[in-house]
């Protein structure tokens, strides 16, 4: 019977995150009219940030990407890529927030998984997937000026708590992680394009004071 590679399937969960991570960012440059270094740059904090604050809060030095420099190169790769296209885009916004939860929806789980790895608890892993999937956006924010993170205006954080939650739970029940890392994939993006269509937002008192 064929069997899956599992490590090889949270290595391209990864990478993939961090590929669309690294657009987002650069199309968050592009807005901000940027020149290519600080698209490279913008790419790179925000395919990487949320991943490198999870191995420093697990004490898991050096870094992944210090470890394993593809990340950084495919990094490198979408925020050029996207330095090239970005112009062609009819609307950098929407492909922002659609690229940006699609590696939300990766980071979350993949965050969780590897927290689950090291031997923490599940509440601390769950933590660790919703830092891994948000600090690279808020690296982003504060850079580009930007606040599509913690603004509230769709649901974010509460989507990668979703998918984080939703991991630990699938990967207890009796099926493959994989299954259970696919299904938590589709709960956070699922969330998250509910919330960006539909403009889903949590209450906000002093919001909606206002």
């Amino acid at each position: 019977m064929f069997e899956i590679d599992l490590s090889l399937v949270i290595n391209i969960m990864g990478l993939s995150a961090s590929a669309v991570f690294a657009a987002s960012g650069a199309l968050d440059a592009a807005r901000q009219k940027m020149d290519i270094l600080g698209f490279m740059l913008i790419g790179c904090a925000t395919g990487l940030g949320g991943g490198t604050l999870r191995d420093l809060l697990l004490g898991n030095v050096p870094v992944f990407w210090i470890r394993e420099p593809e990340w950084i190169s495919i990094c490198l790769i979408a925020a050029v890529i996207t330095y090239l296209i970005a112009p062609h885009l009819a609307s950098r916004t929407k492909a922002l927030l659609w690229m940006d939860a699609i590696g939300l929806a990766l980071f979350c789980v993949v965050g969780t998984k590897i927290g689950l790895d090291f031997g923490v608890s599940p509440v601390i892993a769950a933590c660790m997937g919703v830092v891994t999937a948000s600090f690279g956006g808020i690296a982003r924010d504060v850079l580009c000026g930007s606040s599509l993170v913690l603004s509230g205006a769709e649901l974010y954080v509460t989507a990668a708590l979703a998918g984080a939650v939703s991991y630990l739970v699938l990967s207890s029940l009796p099926m493959p992680d994989t299954y259970a890392l696919i299904g938590a994939f589709l709960v956070a993006f699922t969330l998250r394009a509910l919330a960006i269509r539909f403009h889903i937002k949590l209450p906000n008192r002093y919001r909606d004071a206002e």
